[in-house]
């Protein structure tokens, strides 16, 4: 039961980041916009990554593949984001209750990364088999 409980929590936090990735395809100007009010330098080109970060990571998490890798990047993702887009510190008394929200609740799907990570198996980056999932390849 508790391999069934890592998968299906995987694949949710997969979802977590796919979804969003998909939205800042579809409407990048809100995305960039968002970014340039927090003064994040090249925020068109971060944003365009971070899309592709949001998009493969998603999939890679959801299918199963070099999922240690995986969520420890997106700790470090979430941590820059927390911090660099949900400074509820530094904002005006109407956004502090939504981006503290927002910062807490990062903080869960971070722990939730980190209990991902340290339970999946560590598989070498190479090209060498990628297209099997980390249980097939180790």
């Amino acid at each position: 039961m508790s391999h069934l409980s890592i998968t299906i929590g995987r694949v949710l936090l997969g979802l977590y980041f796919l979804a969003p990735g998909l939205l800042k395809a579809m409407g990048p100007a809100q995305t960039i916009a968002y970014m340039e009010s927090h003064a994040i330098p090249f925020a068109a080109p971060l944003m365009w990554f971070s899309t592709a970060v949001n998009i493969i990571g998603g999939l890679l998490l959801i299918f199963g593949r070099h999922v240690k890798f995986v969520a420890y990047g997106f700790v470090i993702y979430v941590l820059l984001v927390n911090f660099l887009l949900h400074d509820f510190w530094t904002m005006v008394e109407d956004m502090v209750d939504r981006e503290r929200q927002n910062f807490i609740k990062n903080l869960g799907i971070l722990a939730g990364l980190l209990v991902l990570a340290g339970t999946a198996q560590a598989r070498s980056i190479s090209l060498n088999g990628w297209w099997q999932s980390d249980s097939q390849a180790v």
